[in-house]
């Protein structure tokens, strides 16, 4: 059980990926994404690629990342300094 910055820290620090999963959800857009993993799971029917329940109410919501101006973390104007930096640490 763990935060979505924290997730994304493990992953940097622990397996040296230049920014986490969920920062990198958003940098493509979590509609892209939900796009791909319907198109993997319809393709290879397997329940792994079905896409999660909180993946399709965030995108339902208009969440879709830095294009909408939040996703799992918020990319309003107000945060985009912090944002910006927290993607280069």
């Amino acid at each position: 059980v763990a935060g979505v910055s924290e997730i994304d820290t493990v992953m940097k620090l622990g397996m040296a990926h230049p920014m986490g999963p969920l920062q990198l959800a958003d940098f493509i857009g979590l509609d892209v994404c939900l796009s791909i993993l319907k198109v993997m799971y319809d393709g290879f029917k397997n329940p792994k690629y079905a896409p999660c329940p909180l993946l399709v109410n965030m995108v339902m919501a208009g969440k879709l990342g830095i294009k909408s101006g939040e996703g799992f973390y918020d990319y309003s104007e107000s945060r985009k300094a912090e944002n910006v930096a927290a993607m280069f640490r």
